[in-house]
């Protein structure tokens, strides 16, 4: 049995792992403008520099996670790392554009690799409740902190040294990760490859567990909102209050700061006194309230006064929220499954980001446009656009709360029903 010391060591080596393949995505996203300058991309092309890694990164992720059962889950990962840090360095030397998109697509291959058993390991090395939920909170912190550290670093790589910089940083923590993972992170045999990768004959029976489907389901609609919000508040911050790209990322340090506290200090309490369906439902209704709140931005608005609590009352809630939300999303799951059911939660953020993002992008540039025609002008339309996709935000979070009620609560009630035949079949055998 490993000792608390080396598990704590082993949580943060994956913990830096993963949130070096979260940072990616963000960090690389605020130097796109000077890769483009640079490499000489068109418009079209440019969008492959992120579109190639997400989708390797997310098109892969089931069969990762399968792989890992199969093998050994530190096997996956160490190659996935190995493989996301020499990309990242043929990222930084890359001076034309189809190296950039190639390596581009082999730090999504690396990324999904590493990722996808991440949970799944984590899980097996904390068997008890209590602390499994409170390994769970730190790598939520790194899963929900990665995107807004990634918008600072990436501002303040970009504009201090070049863009190359934005795949140079990931070299000395891929490499440390790695050497410490092989030193600190237990090996595990795997079932073999007798049975195949047959991920769709495991996605089914992991789909037999109702807290799965019901974590998952949340997953999609939860993401959706609170990405597709990071994404419309950068660009209200941007285009009407008129921050630029790097004091936008400082903005957005209260969210993982406040995450932080929650989900380390003392998410792992309520989740063990209350339960985690409780906790996930309650921790969502902040995160209402403040995209509620978002709902009444305008062209004169105030950081401080019309943004910040918003964002402190979002991070309080999601803090409690996405510990939670893991825990279910691995509870009741077979050992031999928990890759399989970590690469899912893993594909339902990335659907839940690009239906959110995809969605709330199209709304308010239709609400913008539809002003401008109508003769507003053009930062006032912006308002307007902003304000509906807060408003379809909140959306998202009041579906998710629903589903999460209706399909966790029948998971309860048929627990119970189970307990209850159980109690009458040992009654009626005492009475025979």
């Amino acid at each position: 049995m490993p000792t608390t010391r080396s598990r704590g060591l082993a949580l943060a080596v994956l913990s830096a792992a993963s949130l070096m393949v979260v940072l990616d995505s963000s960090i690389v996203a605020v130097a796109l403008p000077a890769i483009q300058a640079d490499l000489g991309f068109t418009p079209s092309g440019l969008s492959w520099v992120v579109s190639a890694y997400l989708i390797a990164f997310g098109g892969l992720l089931l069969i990762s996670g399968r792989l890992g059962d199969l093998v050994g889950r530190r096997r996956v990962f160490l190659a996935g790392l190995g493989l996301f840090t020499a990309a990242s360095l043929a990222g930084g030397l890359a001076h034309s554009a189809g190296v950039l998109i190639a390596a581009r697509f082999a730090q999504g291959v690396g990324g999904a690799l590493a990722s996808a058993v991440v949970l799944g390991m984590i899980v097996t090395m904390y068997p008890e409740p209590r602390e499994r939920t409170r390994a769970i909170g730190v790598y939520s912190f790194t899963q929900a902190a990665g995107a807004s550290i990634g918008l600072i670093a990436g501002g303040a790589l970009t504009q201090a040294l070049s863009w190359h910089w934005t795949f140079y940083v990931n070299l000395p923590i891929g490499i440390v990760a790695l050497v410490m993972a092989v030193r600190v992170v237990e090996a595990d045999r795997g079932t073999g490859l007798r049975g195949g990768l047959d991920v769709l004959g495991t996605l089914l029976r992991v789909f037999r567990i109702r807290a799965v489907v019901g974590a998952n389901l949340v997953m999609v609609l939860m993401v959706a909102g609170m990405l597709g919000f990071q994404f419309v508040t950068a660009l209200y911050l941007q285009q009407v209050l008129g921050l630029d790209a790097l004091d936008t990322g400082v903005a957005f340090l209260p969210v993982p700061l406040i995450i932080a506290i929650a989900s380390l200090a003392f998410a792992d309490k309520l989740i063990a006194r209350f339960g985690p369906r409780t906790m996930l439902l309650s921790g969502l209704v902040p995160v209402i309230v403040g995209l509620l709140l978002l709902t009444g931005v305008s062209v004169h608005g105030n950081y401080f006064t019309d943004v910040l609590p918003a964002l402190v009352l979002m991070g309080a809630g999601a803090g409690v929220a996405l510990p939670a939300l893991m825990g279910l999303a691995m509870s009741d799951v077979d050992p031999a499954d928990s890759g399989v059911a970590s690469g899912l939660i893993s594909t339902t953020q990335q659907i839940g980001a690009a239906i959110g993002t995809a969605v709330l992008a199209a709304a308010a540039a239709a609400r913008t446009a539809g002003r401008v025609a109508a003769g507003d002008e053009t930062r006032e339309a912006l308002a307007a656009g902003f304000r509906l996709a807060y408003g379809i935000s909140s959306a998202f979070l009041i579906a998710a709360v629903a589903a999460g009620a209706l399909v966790l609560a029948r998971r309860r009630a048929a627990v119970a029903e189970g307990e209850l035949s159980a109690v009458s079949g040992a009654a009626g055998s005492l009475e025979g």
